[in-house]
């Protein structure tokens, strides 16, 4: 059997509404799957498992978690039942055992909007193993990045890594009602220096996030954009998959490395 190499990619997985109402990125995440091998699998880092010790999901499969509040009844009916592979979770913790790092398996952990959202417009058919792994956010940037480099060589062997986040996630700032027609400044200045930085390959820069002009009004914490650290790490070459705002100031950005 002859496997592809597939990217790393980092995915803004927006509002848990996106799963009905799909705008703009909907459809780009779907382009994205048909223009990609079909994975043998897929590795996840959600900003919804913050953690302190690093944990590699282990189910068999995992429960649909609808880990929010506040939304439609039809949202909380949908499941995307892709079984588990505890086979690449010991593939994986061995990969990062190597690389220094001390991570255990979980085998009850549920599968958070942050892994299913995207997934439900690239595979709906939910028949590609998925594996996700925990945010721990007692690591720095950096270390962050390394976990992804440690887990580079599985894109060898037809597996997509994914860090789940988003470019932007301030969300006191958005406009629930839909009513604001213009990005703020402070929302697309942010968003800017991060592709300009990518592109040119200035990887530090973004891996020193506390210097990035209005960080902290576009992330008050860390969770949704310490993901890219992980997707930086599995691929050297940057490219923008796609680019749009919602809600005023949600970025719905993608990114791929390769």
């Amino acid at each position: 059997m002859n496997l592809q190499t597939l990217p790393g990619l980092f995915i803004s997985h927006g509002s848990p509404m996106l799963a009905l109402n799909p705008e703009q990125v909907g459809p780009a995440l779907h382009r994205l799957s048909e223009n990609l091998p079909r994975p043998e699998a897929i590795i996840v880092m959600s900003a919804h498992w913050e953690s302190e010790a690093l944990e590699v999901s282990s189910a068999i499969r995992p429960e649909t978690w609808h880990d929010f509040r506040g939304f439609p009844p039809e949202l909380y009916q949908l499941r995307y039942p892709a079984p588990g592979n505890p086979e690449l979770a010991e593939k994986v913790l061995g990969l990062l055992a190597n690389a220094g790092f001390s991570a255990h398996a979980n085998s009850t952990r549920p599968r958070d909007h942050g892994v299913w959202m995207p997934l439900l417009h690239m595979y709906p058919d939910a028949n590609i193993p998925v594996v996700e792994i925990s945010l721990p956010m007692s690591m720095s940037a950096d270390e962050i990045y390394q976990i992804g480099q440690s887990l580079a060589p599985l894109r060898e062997q037809q597996i997509l890594l994914i860090g789940s986040g988003s470019i932007t996630h301030n969300l006191r700032e958005l406009s629930w009602d839909g009513s604001a027609a213009d990005v703020p400044e402070w929302a697309s200045g942010f968003r800017n220096f991060v592709v300009h930085k990518l592109t040119h390959n200035d990887y530090d820069a973004v891996l020193d996030w506390s210097n990035i002009p209005h960080m902290a009004r576009n992330h008050p914490t860390l969770e949704h954009f310490a993901p890219i650290f992980f997707a930086m790490g599995t691929g050297q070459r940057f490219s923008l998959v796609h680019s749009s705002f919602t809600m005023g100031s949600l970025g719905m950005d993608i990114y791929r490395f390769d």
